[in-house]
C-alpha cells in the first residue's frame, strides 16, 4: 500500500540547518578554489583538493541532516553503513574532479560547463545513492521527470557558483557563490523528495541497518571536524587576513625567453644606460 511520506518532521528546522551546512562547505570549496587560481600550479593541488572535500562534506552532511526529519508513515527506516559511505565518497570525488577542472582551466566556456556538469552530477549521484542505502519495509518509486529536473537544478546551481567563485572580485562575490551552491544542494535534495513515493508491504519484518541517530551521528564527527579544519586554514590564510590578492607567478614556456624588468624601459632609457657612444668623425685624416 502506499505510504505518507514526511519531510518535514522536524518543521523548518531541519532544512535551515541542512541549507546552512550547505552553504558552509560550499562558502569553504569555493574560496578555496578562488584562492587555488591566484596560486601557481605548484600549490593548486592542495587548495583545489581541500576545496572539493570542503564541499562533498558539505553535501553529504546537508543530505543526512535533512533526511533526520524524513519518516515514513507504517515502517521504520535504517541505514547501511558501507552506502552512506560510499556516497561520501562519490561526492567528494566528482565534486573534485569539477573543481579542478574549473581551478585549471578557468571558469568559463567549455572548462565551466564541464566542471558545473560534474560537480552537479555528483551532488545528485550522492544524494540518490543515499537514498539507496536506506532499508525498510517497503519499495521506493521514483517520478522520472521530477527527477530530471533535480539533476538539472544541481548542474545549473553549481555552473553558477563555480562561475561566481572564479570571478575573484571579493567577499561579497563568495557569499553570493556559497549562497548559491547552497540552493544547488538544498533545491535538488528536496525536488529529488517530492519524486519519491514510497509502497508499504506492510510484513512487519524488521528493517536492516541502523537508525538514522545510532549511524548518522557518529559518522557526521567526520565531516564537520574537516568543515572546521578547512574553515581555519581558510581564516588565517595570510592573503585573506590582509584583504590582498596574489596574481600567480608567470609560468615559463620551453623556447620563450624570460623578461626581465629591463627589457620593459623604453628605448631611450637603455641607451642611457649603456653611457656615452663615441662619435667618428667624417674628415679625412691627413697623412
Amino acid at each position: 500500500m502506499q505510504s505518507t511520506v514526511d519531510g518535514f518532521s522536524y518543521g523548518l528546522v531541519t532544512p535551515l540547518v541542512a541549507f546552512l551546512m550547505a552553504c558552509l562547505g560550499g562558502a569553504l570549496g569555493l574560496r578555496c578554489t578562488t584562492r587555488a587560481m591566484r596560486m601557481s600550479r605548484s600549490w593548486r593541488p592542495g587548495w583545489l583538493a581541500l576545496g572539493s572535500a570542503a564541499i562533498g562534506s558539505g553535501i553529504w552532511t546537508m543530505h543526512f541532516v535533512a533526511m533526520t526529519g524524513f519518516s515514513i508513515e507504517g515502517t521504520p527506516i535504517r541505514y547501511d553503513r558501507a552506502m552512506t559511505f560510499a556516497s561520501l565518497a562519490v561526492a567528494v570525488v566528482m565534486v573534485g574532479v569539477g573543481i579542478f577542472i574549473v581551478g585549471y582551466r578557468g571558469a568559463s566556456g567549455t572548462a565551466l560547463f564541464t566542471g558545473g556538469t560534474i560537480t552537479g552530477l555528483g551532488i545528485a549521484s550522492m544524494h540518490y545513492l543515499g537514498m539507496a542505502g536506506m532499508s525498510l519495509d517497503g519499495r521506493l518509486e521514483y517520478d522520472g521527470l521530477t527527477v530530471a529536473a533535480s539533476v538539472v537544478i544541481a548542474m545549473a546551481a553549481a555552473s553558477a557558483a563555480l562561475w561566481a567563485a572564479g570571478q575573484v572580485k571579493g567577499f561579497l562575490w563568495s557569499v553570493g557563490a556559497s549562497l548559491v551552491m547552497g540552493l544547488a544542494v538544498t533545491g535538488m535534495h528536496y525536488t529529488g523528495m517530492a519524486a519519491l513515493d514510497v509502497h508499504v508491504h506492510g510484513t512487519a519484518e524488521p528493517a536492516v541497518g541502523e537508525s538514522a541517530a545510532a549511524l548518522l551521528g557518529p559518522m557526521m564527527a567526520g565531516p564537520l571536524a574537516l568543515l572546521v579544519l578547512a574553515g581555519v586554514v581558510v581564516i588565517f590564510d595570510p592573503l585573506i587576513v590582509a584583504g590582498g590578492t596574489a596574481a600567480p607567478p608567470a609560468e615559463h614556456k620551453p623556447g620563450v625567453p624570460a623578461h626581465s624588468p629591463a627589457h620593459h624601459r623604453p628605448a631611450r632609457s637603455r641607451l642611457r644606460a649603456r653611457g656615452p657612444v663615441e662619435r667618428r668623425s667624417r674628415t679625412p685624416q691627413r697623412r
